[in-house]
């Protein structure tokens, strides 16, 4: 009996033990959430200050920033001028001038995002041109990673992709803008961007013919001369095209091209086909 009592009494120790350590836990959690609430609320907030000051005075800040080429300092002061003043011919130019200090802080995502917002918002602006041409820009330096700006490759390497946009950009400044004064350097990026983008066809195709992948060759090859004619790239993807068809046992194709070849670089006609 006595030990039966005993047991029953260790049990209700344990009990009371196990209720007062939760108790303990849950006070101590209680305290810690109180004293961090009270410390968020007693934290001064920052002043402003910009108060007080008007959308030219935030404007004219923000430009000095860009032109002595602090260009996060800039773009924050940008952003406080559009949370202020979201009206206004001061906004809508902050908001392109941002998307160039964007540019040249790096950061071509944000930067083109903030030019598509910027045509959206203002289709009518004056500054169209300025803003298409901003956007070839940004679609232009793009496609390299980190490896790529230390150990820089061949331009015509890097993503088609962004070449392809930047060519669209640029053809579309011409097209709705023929007047415009940025018209003169779109005109060379594009010439660039054409050899480039034919060269990036070249280079596949050469991959295909080194993997044995003879039919893939050939038609890449055949592309890069049909949407890419008048650059150098052409004599090369010909070149291709003859050894590509030979491999595939179509000497009539291969004969073909020779005679395009002959008919038009006739100084290129003898080349060693890659295996």
């Amino acid at each position: 009996m006595a030990i039966h009592m005993f047991l029953l009494d260790n049990k209700l120790f344990c009990r009371k033990n196990i209720m007062l350590k939760n108790f303990l836990i849950f006070l101590i959690i209680s305290t810690s959430l109180s004293l961090s609430s009270c410390s968020i609320f007693q934290e001064k907030e920052k002043p402003d200050l910009t108060s007080g000051y008007s959308a030219n005075k935030l404007f004219q800040n923000a430009r000095a920033s860009l032109k002595a080429s602090n260009y996060e300092t800039a773009i924050k002061q940008y952003e406080t001028l559009e949370a202020k003043y979201p009206l206004g011919r001061y906004a809508q130019q902050a908001l392109l001038e941002q998307a160039y200090a964007y540019y040249k802080y790096d950061e071509p995502d944000t930067a083109l995002d903030t030019i598509d917002r910027y045509m959206r918002l203002y289709p009518r602006s004056p500054r169209m041109d300025y803003a298409l041409y901003l956007r070839g820009l940004i679609n232009f330096g793009r496609g390299g990673s980190l490896i790529d700006k230390v150990f820089p490759r061949n331009f015509s390497d890097l993503d088609g992709v962004r070449q392809k946009e930047a060519f669209h950009d640029f053809s579309t400044l011409l097209t709705r803008h023929p007047k415009s004064p940025y018209v003169k350097d779109a005109k060379l990026r594009m010439h660039f961007l054409k050899n480039t983008l034919a060269d990036t066809e070249v280079n596949i195709a050469e991959y295909y013919m080194k993997r044995g992948a003879y039919l893939a060759a050939y038609n890449r090859a055949d592309y890069a001369i049909k949407h890419h004619q008048g650059t150098p790239a052409v004599i090369k993807a010909l070149q291709i095209k003859i050894c590509a068809a030979r491999s595939l046992g179509k000497n009539d194709l291969a004969k073909d091209s020779m005679r395009i070849l002959k008919l038009n670089f006739p100084t290129k006609t003898n080349f060693t086909c890659l295996r």
